[in-house]
């Protein structure tokens, strides 16, 4: 029972990652190479005013917050970081699922979701993280494309 309801939320997180706006963001927009879209699953609309923090682990291990954001109307978050911001390494994305769930009124399971991620492992590359959320689960995925395409 589980799986077919994981495969039904992950396709939908595959749609909601090919449904980006053009006119915000395109494949060779050089100001938006990490995006995120937030989908809540529950209410099937765009999640707003989710909060969230990027990360870049440090030589030690530790981590360096580099940026922050909320997400708009449409579930969404542009320009969250430049390209200078995001050079190659591992990054992390903690979402306040918490607040975002206390607001609606529900009682979460989680305080944070959290992406941890390798970027540009295979040359220079733009990421859209889509995350699909309930009170008690969420699901992840990354549309990652050439920005030469």
């Amino acid at each position: 029972m589980l799986q077919p309801l994981h495969c039904l939320l992950l396709a939908s997180a595959v749609l909601l990652c090919n449904t980006a706006p053009q006119d915000k963001h395109g494949g060779s927009d050089s100001k938006c190479p990490l995006m995120v879209k937030i989908l809540d699953a529950v209410k099937g609309t765009p999640a707003g005013s989710v909060a969230l923090k990027v990360s870049q682990r440090t030589a030690d291990g530790g981590w360096t917050q580099i940026a922050n954001g909320v997400t708009d109307a449409t579930g969404e978050i542009h320009d969250l970081i430049t390209e200078q911001q995001f050079p190659a390494g591992v990054y992390r994305v903690e979402f306040d699922t918490k607040a975002y769930w206390k607001s609606e009124g529900s009682t979460p399971f989680h305080e944070v979701a959290d992406v941890v991620f390798e970027a540009h492992a295979e040359g220079h590359r733009h990421y859209t993280l889509a995350l699909l959320l309930s009170p008690f689960s969420y699901t992840t995925t990354a549309v990652v494309s050439d920005v030469h395409q």
